[in-house]
C-alpha cells in the first residue's frame, strides 16, 4: 500500500528536520525511555497539526514551536520531573580545549545546573539561543516579539552571570 501524498510530505518533512525533535527531547529528558516517549508525543502532535501548517513560516520554525510546547507540557508532568535534563546538549562539552578540559567541564556542568533551575520558557529561550537561532527565529518559534526575546535573553544572561560570580567568590 502506497502512502497518500499528505503522509509522504509529512514523512519527508520529518526526515529533513528530525534533528530538531531529538535536540528538544535530549534537552528536556535524561532518561532514554522518557526521551522516546517525548519524541513520539512530538511526532503525534506534529501530525495532528500538519494540516494547520502555515507556509509563511519555515518547517523548522513550526517544528521547534510544537516540539518546545510539547516538551514544556511534558516537563510539567510531575511524575517525569526527576528525569529532566538542562537544555544544553552534550556536544558543548567537545568545546573544551584539552589544556583546560577539567575547568571547562566544571563550568559547563555548573551552567547545566543553573539552566535547569530556569523557568520552562527561559529554558526554551536558552536552548534556541545556544542553537544560534536569530532573535527573529526565536520570536517566531516562541510566539513573542523580537524585543521581548532580546530582553529576556539579556536578563537570563545577567542571572547566569550573577550565579557564576557567586560560585567564584
Amino acid at each position: 500500500m502506497t502512502p497518500d501524498p499528505k503522509s509522504e510530505k509529512f514523512l519527508d518533512v520529518l526526515q529533513a528536520h528530525k534533528g530538531i525533535i531529538y535536540k528538544v527531547a535530549n534537552a528536556y529528558c535524561k532518561d532514554a525511555e522518557d526521551r522516546n516517549d517525548l519524541v513520539q508525543e512530538i511526532m503525534v502532535q506534529l501530525w495532528k497539526s500538519f494540516d494547520k501548517y502555515n507556509e509563511q513560516f519555515k518547517y523548522s520554525t513550526w517544528i521547534y514551536q510544537i516540539a518546545l510546547n510539547v516538551a514544556i507540557s511534558f516537563y510539567r508532568n510531575e511524575s517525569r520531573r526527576q528525569h529532566i535534563a538542562s537544555p544544553i546538549h552534550e556536544g558543548i562539552l567537545n568545546y573544551a580545549d584539552s589544556g583546560h578540559a577539567d575547568e571547562t567541564e566544571e563550568h559547563i556542568s555548573i551552567l547545566h545546573r543553573f539552566i535547569a533551575e530556569l523557568k520552562e520558557l527561559d529554558k526554551a529561550l536558552m536552548l534556541l539561543y545556544l542553537e544560534e537561532k536569530s532573535y527573529k527565529e526565536i520570536a517566531e518559534i516562541i510566539g513573542i516579539s523580537e524585543t521581548n526575546v532580546a530582553t529576556k535573553i539579556g536578563r537570563i544572561k545577567l542571572i547566569l552571570k550573577q550565579k557564576f560570580s557567586n560560585v567564584n567568590q
